[in-house]
């Protein structure tokens, strides 16, 4: 189902560090070249999700991504990496959104009685650290339009490369809400009960769970990638009659096609 209720979560690497690369070397993109130069990846493919918070049921729908790779100005500064495919070590700063699809109570019995929730965008930023084997990170964001709270993410991966081509990824991941973020998407007010109980949530930890991720390098420019992540609801997220009445357990995939783009300036 390609309709705006699907929640795409994105988290976006714009690694801003100017670490040194781990192997491979971009000729396109040596510094050693004058003029400025600007590197990022580009990724569209199809992803499968709930339909909304605590459904039990899945529908297909888009998904995009993107990611910084390198910066270099006329001065000869640098951020980033020249090669896209490797990983920028140390500390860094990244940003970070993620989608959220409109809930249309009218389209799902279990949310009968309940007020429409109109489409949300996240925008905020994370601090993260990466190392050969191992990467970490942490993000703020905060929502415009279905919802205008704070929420949290955290994860820690582990990193595996079976060859120079293909990169593997697996991990824990958290996610935490304001009292904002649980009271849209998990509440319900005195004016919405009737067939589901009035309900009011408190914030903190929304969902706790694990990602693997997948890369692989088909040549200099093109790429696929995917993700497979499971969580569960706990606290008081857990416990709303919505998810009760569909499943606390949430499943997400993804897989697509990634383009790395080279501009000079």
């Amino acid at each position: 189902m390609l309709s705006t209720r699907l929640a795409l979560p994105l988290t976006l690497a714009a690694g801003l560090s100017a670490a040194p690369a781990l192997a491979q070397e971009e000729p396109a993109f040596s510094t050693q070249s004058g003029g400025g130069a600007l590197a990022f990846t580009l990724r569209g493919g199809v992803s499968v999700s709930p339909e909304y918070f605590g459904s039990d049921s899945y529908a297909p729908g888009p998904d995009v991504g993107f990611r910084f790779n390198n910066l270099r100005l006329r001065n000869g500064r640098e951020f980033g990496n020249p090669d896209p495919w490797a990983d920028s070590l140390g500390w860094g700063v990244h940003g970070s959104f993620r989608y959220i699809g409109e809930r249309d109570a009218s389209d799902f019995s279990d949310l009968q009685g309940l007020d429409d929730v109109d489409q949300a965008l996240e925008l905020g930023v994370g601090v993260g650290y990466t190392a050969r084997n191992f990467e970490a990170f942490a993000d703020v964001r905060r929502g415009f339009g279905g919802h205008e709270a704070w929420v949290g993410a955290a994860g820690i991966d582990g990193i595996m490369r079976p060859n120079d081509r293909l990169r593997l990824s697996l991990g824990p991941r958290l996610l935490w809400g304001s009292e904002d973020y649980t009271e849209t998407y998990f509440g319900v007010s005195p004016s919405e009960a009737g067939p589901l109980p009035a309900y009011d949530p408190s914030g903190g930890l929304v969902s706790a769970g694990v990602e693997f991720g997948a890369r692989y390098q088909i040549n200099d420019d093109w790429g696929v990638e995917g993700a497979v992540s499971w969580e569960t609801f706990t606290g008081d997220a857990e416990n709303s009659p919505i998810v009760e009445r569909g499943d606390a357990d949430q499943w997400k995939m993804r897989i697509g096609v990634t383009r790395t783009f080279r501009l000079r300036f």
